[in-house]
């Protein structure tokens, strides 16, 4: 008689099971696949430039290692030829440079140096070397340099601020808050700045505007400053007067704090005085062209007679 086998219902459950997991797996990965699908989705780039840059991660994670075992075996010599090899042959070289924060300053002097990097492997370009070259130029506060793999140089350029003109003997030059010379300027193109002469001058600029920043009321009247004997200003106004002021950082600023006061009681700018002498605090001399003789006024006459003064001929 033929005996009839029955399946053992153990080996029915785990059947079952192996083809829950199963399923599960597949609907775990559908899931995944999905939200990797909508990030990348999400992200601008196409798929020929997500295989650019996974092609670029990967070949810049091998010449990486092949730098750190190469180093670790003792020879970073060999190691840097190779590396550089490597990078070279896998597109990692200099082609093309990008610079930004050039407003005034001519780029091509930027581009100068940069270019000198072409065709370089990354590997071989000095950063430090080349941002150390471009603060050399005289526009140039601060430079930001960095590689965009896998072939460009990035150069961001921080440019000084022109803030006056230092008159020199031939030429002017458009200088900034610090005395650093920029360039020559035109004088038609200074007209409306600032101008500072005499030896030294150049060092005094942040000096000169805590001066004027003393009287803010004068500070647009004032069109040059003479910086003479290396220790004391004459400030000339737009009005073609000249005001001598003392020596010493603190009395000069006290003379032109009592000058921009009489002259906002007395209106002393604009008057017949040629000359206002305050190089002997507290007294003031004023020159009046025709008169052989200044009037010589104590400060507490300063104020009441200099306006007398403008009308006396």
């Amino acid at each position: 008689m033929a005996k009839i086998k029955r399946s053992s219902g153990k080996g029915v459950r785990r059947a079952a099971k192996s083809q829950s997991r199963a399923a599960g797996a597949r609907r775990a990965k559908a899931k995944t696949t999905g939200m990797v699908d909508k990030a990348m989705g999400i992200l601008p780039f196409t798929e020929e430039q997500w295989s650019t840059i996974w092609l670029t991660v990967i070949i810049g994670g091998a010449v990486g290692l092949a730098f750190v075992i190469a180093n670790l075996a003792g020879v970073p010599a060999m190691a840097q030829a190779q590396v550089s090899a490597m990078a070279s042959d896998a597109g990692f070289e200099v082609k093309g440079v990008r610079v930004s924060g050039t407003e005034r300053m001519d780029e091509n002097a930027v581009y100068a140096i940069a270019l000198a990097q072409q065709n370089r492997p990354m590997p071989q370009v000095e950063l430090e070397k080349l941002r150390a070259e471009l603060l050399e130029l005289p526009w140039v506060a601060d430079a930001r340099v960095s590689v965009q793999l896998p072939s460009t140089l990035v150069i961001d350029i921080v440019e000084r601020k022109p803030h006056a003109v230092l008159e020199k003997p031939d030429r002017l030059m458009l200088i900034d808050a610090s005395g650093s010379e920029l360039e020559p300027i035109a004088r038609d193109a200074a007209a409306d700045m600032l101008r500072i002469s005499g030896p030294g001058s150049a060092r005094q600029v942040e000096p000169l505007d805590r001066l004027l920043a003393a009287a803010p009321a004068l500070r647009p009247e004032v069109e040059a400053a003479e910086w003479v004997g290396n220790r004391r200003w004459n400030l000339s106004f737009k009005s073609g007067q000249v005001l001598a002021l003392p020596e010493g950082d603190d009395t000069a600023a006290s003379a032109l704090v009592k000058f921009a006061r009489m002259d906002g009681q007395n209106r002393l700018l604009g008057g017949q005085v040629a000359t206002f002498d305050m190089r002997s605090p507290p007294r003031i001399y004023m020159r009046v062209p025709g008169r052989a003789d200044a009037i010589e006024l104590g400060t507490a006459q300063a104020a009441a007679e200099a306006e007398g003064s403008d009308t006396d001929g």
